[in-house]
């Protein structure tokens, strides 16, 4: 199967290029042959490539920074999805959409099922919901997949974050009282070959659906952190004392959901897949960053 990636750089499209198998044919598509906020280049690029299938894992993340750059942060978001899908339909081939978390309030006093009702708290969460309704509104074959609190060894994210700064501080203060599902980009990259196997088999099989893919369990991010820093030591890197604090301590420009945590049973129900429990997943992470 010849699948195009939107982006190269990226987290999960990183984690892609390590894991694909030697079934797929991987196509990585990044500016500026392919801009999000060109949808003249989304048009040409697929045209040319002329895929069997299309992984969209390229987003604007920067989720402070989307609250004073809302219309970019919509284009690529919200805008770009539609168009990458109703270019897929227009060749017939399928899209599968990569998501948040942050598209629900985080009210829920329980882990997120896919059903229940959305409404975002940020102008990165409005976005992504916009991205998922044009996505769904397309005409393409789509699946959608939420995910959470992404680490990985590549680019920015809360695990490189925390190692950096025990090499430089003795005390971190961590806010403890959002709760999430931590997720490695190589299990969503191993959950995105896993839809486009069954697809090469039954193209309609789980299609036109939204899923959950998370890692295994849930913590907060000073626990979180506290388990980084533990493994750290365990390898040889540096240890800090973590003080846990409220959000409300730590006042950033776009508001975070309390409650990140998601239901992946659907996924695992349809296409057979389930991440590992969290913990299982970071500790070769952080053995492969302090090596």
């Amino acid at each position: 199967m010849r699948i195009l990636v939107t982006g190269r750089d990226g987290q999960v499209a990183r984690s892609l290029a390590e894991r694909a198998p030697s079934q797929h044919d991987v196509i990585f598509a990044q500016r500026p042959e392919l801009d999000l906020a060109d949808f003249d280049t989304i048009h040409r690029v697929i045209e040319a490539e002329r895929p069997d299938l299309i992984f969209n894992v390229a987003a604007y993340t920067s989720v402070d920074k989307a609250e004073s750059e809302p219309a970019l942060a919509m284009a690529v978001n919200g805008t770009a999805p539609g168009v990458l899908a109703r270019a897929a339909a227009e060749i017939g081939v399928g899209i599968v959409h990569l998501s948040t978390d942050y598209v629900f309030d985080g009210t829920l006093g329980r882990p997120y099922l896919e059903t229940d009702p959305v409404s975002p708290i940020n102008v990165y969460g409005e976005t992504k919901l916009a991205g998922e309704q044009a996505v769904a509104a397309s005409g393409a074959r789509y699946a959608i997949l939420r995910t959470a609190w992404v680490y990985s060894p590549f680019g920015r994210n809360f695990v490189k974050t925390i190692l950096a700064l025990a090499a430089q501080r003795d005390e971190l203060t961590i806010v403890n009282d959002q709760w999430g599902c931590p997720t490695s980009a190589f299990d969503i990259a191993d959950a995105l070959f896993r839809i486009a196997d069954r697809w090469a088999v039954d193209p309609q099989h789980g299609a036109d659906a939204i899923y959950h893919l998370a890692g295994g369990g849930e913590t907060n991010w000073a626990e979180f952190a506290r388990e980084i820093l533990a493994m750290s030591i365990a390898h040889g890197g540096k240890d800090a004392e973590v003080r846990g604090i409220p959000a409300t301590d730590y006042p950033t420009p776009a508001r975070r959901p309390s409650n990140s945590r998601l239901d992946s049973r659907r996924f695992a129900q349809l296409f057979g897949y389930v991440a590992p429990e969290w913990r299982a997943s970071l500790a070769p992470m952080v053995r492969r960053l302090l090596a």
